[in-house]
This record gives structure tokens, C-alpha cells and sequence, in this order.
């Protein structure tokens, strides 16, 4: 994995014969109270190296585009301006900064359900983000959310039930635990393989060393966990890399074993 280029809003690197772009739609800051012990109660304190910000959990929010040159994939859509907070729904300008074509995008797969992973369908004028869409890959048990604004895409819907082929390098995984249908895109070069997730991890400064640790939100907090778990085993054997929606921007790393659980290690310098 070689970094090629990077600005406010993008990183690119090389990855055997794939490249991948990481792109930022920007963050949310949330509650400590949503983390919850092994046992499934609160923090009443945090450990220390958890950061907060006014109080808060901030997570970062990324999207991530693999090309061969010729096919494309994303994967995650952020928040467009659904999400009550500033700061987010930067994915078109990120695609832009980082010189992809929208029109250019067939093929989108999601993550899970929640607004900031699949609201970017839709951009701030009601308009389609991307026009040239074919195909909205997204876990069988998550097609619920293509209504309303998204039901447009119903159609377009691609349920995943069972580990499928996306294209020649790209496989959806379900993962289920924090949604139904929460899935993750394992994408294969000749460098190796990544694995693009949603919310496998909410808060990377806790959640790599004490990966038992859940959040208030998913839905099956001990399947959570142990699909976290199988991931993190995954992940920590060579040639395997990760891009997380919210590890810190840009979000793509090594996964390394270390005392009773991993560490993380950024391919790149943290985003502004």
C-alpha cells in the first residue's frame, strides 16, 4: 500500500494493481455514554488515551472509492445533509478534490442503514449524488432504510445475504451485530487485501486494545463483538490492511496484535 496523493479532503495510494482513494465527508461528535463494558454497562471513565472533544467522542466519517481504471467502487455515501451537525456531507467535494468523476460511479456499496453511511445517495438539492449509478450493494437486512428520500434506489438494490462476488476484485462480507444487514467489502489486488468496513469500530482509541467493548447502537451487541473479533483475527495476518468509516481520516491501517488485544497502525498522516 503506497501513498500517492493527499489533500484536505482526500488520500490516495496505490495498491498492487488497484487504487484506493479515502475520502473524508467529514465527523460526529457523540456521547461517551454510547460505549459499554463487556458486561454491558457505562463508562463512568473513560481510560486515558481516549480523547474527547467538548465532551465528546468525535468520530471521523470516510467513504472510500477502489478503481482498476476502468471499473470503480465505493463504498459508503456519508451523511449529505441529513446529519444535524456541521462539518459534514464534504463527500462531493471530496470526489471532486481527489479528481474522480461521479457520473463515472455504477456501482456503490453500503456498509449498513444509518444516515451517515447511506444518505449521501441524495445530494443537499434532491438531486441523485451520482447519476451514472447502476447498483446499490447493501445487506438484505438493511434494504428497510431505500424509502422516503432513498426509495429510488430500491430498485437499483442489490440485498446481500451470503458472501457474493461485487466484481473480479471486491466481495461483500456480511458481518451482522450492529444492523441486520451490516456488511463488509473485502477487496483483493495483487498487494494483498482490504477490508472496508461501516461501524465494526466506533472509537479506534479504545476499541483495538479492548475490542470486547460495544456500542449503545448495535443492535445484536454480542454478535457486535464477535464478528469485531473475527475481523481483528483476520486482520492481524500479512498482507491484510483495513479502511474503516470511522478510524481517525484517512483511515486505512495495519491491524497488529499486542497484549490481550491489537493496535492500530496508520498508513498516513491523519487528515486536518
Amino acid at each position: 500500500m503506497r501513498l500517492v496523493s493527499s489533500g484536505r479532503l482526500h488520500t490516495a495510494f496505490q495498491f498492487g494493481d488497484l487504487r484506493v482513494v479515502a475520502l473524508r465527508d467529514g465527523h460526529i461528535d457523540m456521547p461517551p455514554t454510547r460505549l459499554r463494558h463487556e458486561d454491558g454497562c457505562g463508562f463512568d471513565e473513560l481510560p486515558d488515551g481516549v480523547p474527547l472533544v467538548g465532551g465528546n467522542l468525535r468520530l471521523a466519517v470516510n467513504a472510500f472509492h477502489v478503481t482498476d481504471g476502468t471499473r470503480s467502487l465505493l463504498v459508503d455515501t456519508g451523511g449529505s445533509d441529513v446529519w444535524p451537525e456541521p462539518g459534514m456531507g464534504l463527500l462531493p467535494e471530496a470526489l471532486d478534490e481527489a479528481g474522480i468523476d461521479r457520473a463515472g460511479i455504477t456501482d456503490v456499496a453500503i456498509t449498513h442503514q444509518h444516515e451517515d453511511h447511506v444518505s449521501g445517495l441524495v445530494a443537499p438539492d434532491g438531486t441523485e449524488t451520482f447519476p451514472g449509478l447502476e447498483r446499490v450493494w447493501i445487506g438484505a437486512g438493511d434494504t428497510g432504510v431505500l424509502t422516503g428520500r432513498l426509495a429510488a434506489f430500491r430498485d437499483r438494490a442489490v440485498p446481500v445475504t451470503e458472501r457474493v462476488a461485487v466484481n473480479d476484485w471486491a466481495t461483500a462480507l456480511p458481518t451482522p451485530g450492529h444492523t441486520p444487514g451490516h456488511t463488509v467489502y473485502e477487496i483483493t489486488s495483487t498487494a494483498g487485501h482490504l477490508l472496508v468496513w461501516g461501524d465494526t469500530v466506533h472509537v479506534p482509541t479504545l476499541q483495538f486494545g479492548r475490542p470486547g467493548v460495544t456500542w449503545e447502537y448495535d443492535a445484536d451487541r454480542p454478535g457486535a463483538r464477535t464478528a469485531r473479533l473475527a475481523l481483528l483475527e483476520r486482520l492481524a495476518t500479512p498482507d491484510h490492511y483495513v479502511a474503516g468509516a470511522h478510524l481517525d481520516s484517512p483511515g486505512i491501517a495495519r491491524v497488529n496484535p499486542e497484549a490481550d488485544g491489537y493496535a492500530l497502525e496508520y498508513l498516513a498522516p491523519p487528515l486536518g
